[in-house]
């Protein structure tokens, strides 16, 4: 919808993004980081002999190419695999799907995010690696460091009302979701976990990390028109956004 022109803002994970901005036809950079931290974990089926992340070696592990979590299984795996010894194939985007994927056996592990996490595990999967990853806004150009403020501001009393209380919004993750998925319908708000919903106020991204991020996607083989990862971030907007909100 951004690249249509119907859209001006979106949201997604922070490696995918720099990629996206890259490879923009309608021009897009990133103006912050976004306050949803999301977590994610690389999931075994019941019966399978995978207890560690190591013994994923050679193994093929299901990801949605160029979403959050195939990024993120890249940099777990790498601390316990050689880059050689990771195995990733592309299934459909959607934990849904790729828990189905899971159950039939056509994968020997793969990444799901909340509710769909604790859906797993309480159909007996396993969780064997697990962590948190960062998203990004990404505006176009038209966006002024004033909406963008006006928008924060907004988020940020969000961030404020979900961390007094996180009880109280866990219903949304089975709510939304239960809709088309019966299997979620099943879920209680005691079945998910508090401490997997971290919720933080929109803030710039830092110089350090940029940078990091930036060097390690162009390591898998991405970014290769990309000569500076300042290009991938409209700097002023950051800055005046969030000083002001």
């Amino acid at each position: 919808m951004f690249e249509q022109g119907k859209a001006d803002m979106y949201n997604a994970c922070e490696w995918g993004n720099y990629c996206r901005v890259q490879d923009s036809k309608v021009g897009s950079r990133q103006v912050g980081r976004r306050g949803i931290v999301t977590f994610a974990a690389i999931a075994v089926a019941p019966h399978s002999n995978v207890y560690t992340p190591q013994q994923l070696a050679h193994r093929k592990v299901g990801v949605p190419f160029y979403f959050g979590t195939s990024y993120l299984a890249l940099h777990m795996l790498e601390g316990f695999l050689t880059r050689d010894e990771i195995s990733v194939c592309s299934v459909p985007h959607g934990s849904r799907y790729r828990l189905d994927c899971l159950q039939r056996g056509e994968v020997e592990a793969t990444t799901l995010t909340e509710p769909y996490v604790s859906l797993a595990e309480k159909m007996g999967c396993r969780m064997v690696c697990s962590a948190f990853y960062h998203g990004t806004e990404v505006a176009a150009d038209r966006i002024d460091a004033q909406t963008y403020a006006a928008f924060n501001r907004a988020v940020r009393e969000a961030v404020r009302r979900i961390n007094a209380n996180k009880r109280a919004y866990l219903h949304y993750f089975i709510d939304y979701h239960k809709r088309t998925d019966p299997d979620v319908g099943k879920l209680t708000i005691d079945d998910l976990r508090e401490s997997r919903i971290v919720v933080v106020d929109p803030a710039p991204i830092p110089a350090e990390e940029l940078q990091r991020t930036y060097e390690w996607v162009r390591s898998w083989g991405m970014l290769d028109r990309t000569e500076s990862p300042l290009s991938l971030v409209n700097l002023q907007v950051q800055q005046q956004a969030h000083h002001a909100a």
